[in-house]
């Protein structure tokens, strides 16, 4: 089966274009201030309106005011809430009713006993993402370029929905694959030359992996 593929953190027009162009069927838009990856609504709404239709468009957020997702979802008009913070399975709810938007909660791993804490969320949130903990000192709860021991994804029951996160690059993605029974991947610094800063060249590399892998796979 064909996984999702997110591209997240854009901030360009040339890699929105590469990343659909490759086949991306998510991109993903970060309004975390914090982050190097971080746009303003306005921004984000003018890189995704030409590619409106075409790819889910995935809009990140970090424990977000009423009033700051009133303007992304104004402006932005996403498929997709990714919530990456401490939103309570309440919240997701009450988000779900204010804008009728499927949501994504992330969660960050880094043992089997991480994963158990997706329970009360199961059924609420419409789809899981698995991301690494951050390092010590970070102020990012993604994009940090680490990952975490896959093989612990056997232990979460085979009907849950989820995308792999955490430090996939061009050189694991296949291997993040092969051991894992994830429908979805999402890379946002393992495509980059700075942080913030995605390379076309290397979005290039990540499908090609991608694709080699499947055909390995097949």
């Amino acid at each position: 089966m064909k996984p999702d593929i997110k591209i997240c953190g854009l901030k360009t027009s040339e890699a929105v274009d590469r990343a659909l162009a490759r086949g991306a069927t998510h991109i993903g838009f970060i309004f975390f201030p914090k982050s190097p990856r971080h746009v303003d609504p306005e921004i984000a709404a003018e890189l995704a309106e030409p590619v409106r239709g075409r790819v889910k468009i995935v809009a990140v957020t970090v424990d977000a005011s009423d009033e700051e997702l009133d303007d992304i979802v104004h402006l932005l008009k996403p498929d997709v809430l990714q919530m990456h913070g401490h939103e309570t399975p309440e919240r997701i709810l009450q988000v779900k009713a204010l804008y009728g938007i499927p949501v994504m909660k992330a969660f960050s791993v880094r043992e089997a006993s991480d994963l158990e804490r997706i329970d009360p969320y199961v059924g609420v949130a419409d789809r899981f993402l698995f991301d690494a903990k951050a390092p010590a000192g970070s102020e990012l709860p993604g994009g940090n370029g680490v990952s975490f021991d896959w093989n612990i994804m056997a232990s979460l029951d085979a009907s849950v929905d989820y995308m792999l996160s955490g430090g996939l690059n061009k050189d694991n993605v296949g291997l993040a694959l092969a051991s894992t029974r994830a429908r979805g991947i999402d890379v946002s610094s393992g495509v980059e030359s700075a942080p913030g800063i995605k390379d076309i060249v290397m979005i290039d590399a990540f499908f090609d992996a991608i694709a080699e892998a499947r055909s390995v796979g097949a």
